[in-house]
């Protein structure tokens, strides 16, 4: 496929950083926009250096910014968004204004221009649904609203239904990916994702904090591996107008994890001074958290579709992230950055 001008909100953070690697590595024209709230300049800094990509520092719901950079380019990656379950329980208004807010600023100028647009959502719109493993049509329970730890998945699927609707009605070309457990290199631990947790605790021999029984479990995907699924669903015509889950499919349970983690920051570092720590939910986010016991994702339609399947296992990722938390150094503001 010829180069393209691509637009990625949120494009500093960890998913945005990694795709806009790949994106530039392909020969396209990558600007990222960022308010930086949980970005990081230095994800970046070697694609800006390199003149590969530009760097707008503002908000998605900036529209006056956000139309001037969607009408020079030819497809937006939608991934701003709220961020952390602590951030998500403890300010559920601004979480549903970022989410909601900036999905349709974005969809509003992309319709203008007539230009298409993957939109980010969640495995957290699957809500409390107990049939395994989740399939893009399968029906949704959510918690009470009495329990703001909901409002971020509610929120992600009225983002949902808005770029489907954008869709069936204007006839915008739009395709929304859900992304399960994510991780890899640059991602930060203090906005809750399990791994990074694991392993910054680990590296400093002190307490791994899991929480509940330790029996709820996960499947974990390298981010090169979402990445490759995001780029693979921009290039194929016929994923438009749907709905793709992007994840791993094997489960581990988060006291295993934890044992696992701890035992490879030993093998790795000679770092053994660790624990395990069971922490209540009550005590993690708050009384009448709940959580997901399990979370599976069906891949098969984004597999039938393009041939995507994850590559790498737990052990790859956890290597990965490992020596890249133990190598990490400070962050500096790279040069070039256009301020808006």
């Amino acid at each position: 496929m010829s180069a393209q001008r691509v637009l990625i909100t949120g494009g500093t953070g960890f998913i945005g950083s990694h795709l806009a690697e790949r994106l530039a590595n392909a020969g396209d024209r990558v600007t990222l926009l960022d308010n930086l709230s949980a970005g990081r300049l230095d994800n970046v800094a070697h694609l800006v250096a390199d003149g590969r990509a530009t760097v707008v520092q503002g908000d998605v719901a900036d529209r006056a910014v956000l139309d001037e950079l969607v009408a020079d380019c030819d497809v937006v990656f939608h991934l701003a968004a709220a961020l952390g379950v602590h951030y998500v329980v403890d300010r559920p208004v601004e979480t549903i204004q970022v989410n909601v807010a900036g999905t349709e600023a974005v969809l509003d100028a992309a319709l203008k221009h007539g230009t298409k647009v993957l939109v980010a959502s969640t495995s957290e719109v699957y809500g409390k649904g107990a049939k395994l493993p989740f399939s893009e049509d399968d029906d949704v329970v959510l918690g009470a609203t009495s329990r703001s730890r909901w409002c971020y998945a509610a929120s992600k699927m009225l983002d949902e239904f808005l770029a489907l609707g954008y869709h069936t009605q204007f006839g915008l070309p739009v395709v929304v990916f859900r992304l399960f457990n994510t991780v890899g290199p640059r991602q930060n631990g203090r906005y809750g994702m399990v791994i990074p947790r694991f392993v910054d605790a680990a590296l400093r021999g002190g307490d791994l904090p899991v929480h509940g029984d330790g029996g709820q479990s996960r499947c974990f995907m390298h981010v090169d591996d979402a990445v490759r699924a995001i780029h693979a669903l921009s290039e194929c015509p016929a994923a438009v107008g749907q709905v793709f889950n992007i994840g791993a499919t094997t489960p581990i349970a988060m006291g295993a994890l934890a044992e696992l983690v701890q035992a490879k920051v030993a093998a790795k570092t000679g770092v053994d001074t660790s624990t395990i720590r069971l922490v209540p939910y009550a005590e993690a986010y708050g009384p009448g958290f709940e959580d997901i016991r399990e979370r599976v994702p069906c891949t098969a339609k984004i597999d039938a579709l393009t041939g995507w399947r994850p590559t790498r296992d737990l052990d790859a990722i956890l290597d990965d992230v490992i020596d890249a938390m133990a190598e990490w150094v400070g962050a500096s503001r790279p040069a070039g950055v256009a301020t808006r």
